[in-house]
């Protein structure tokens, strides 16, 4: 059903969003996983729930690419 589609997942390094970025890989989107790392609270930030779903994608054998950028920025979006 996605074959041949990017989507890009935004608060894919954990929960609900790590979920539907594999379920859109298992599809065969290619996957953007958009998380910025930070903290509940919006503190902080790291590259590593972003390549910790990244490497479950690719586990599986799809295709995934991270972005640690805000999607609330203009410029980063």
């Amino acid at each position: 059903m996605m074959e041949g589609k990017v989507a890009v997942v935004t608060g894919a390094g954990g929960g609900v969003g790590r979920e539907i970025a594999i379920m859109m890989a298992d599809a065969g989107a290619k996957v953007i996983v958009a998380d910025i790392g930070a903290s509940l609270s919006g503190e902080g930030g790291s590259a590593s729930p972003a390549q910790q779903t990244k490497a479950l994608i690719e586990q599986k054998g799809g295709t995934a690419e991270i972005c640690t950028e805000s999607v609330a920025a203009w410029g980063s979006a």
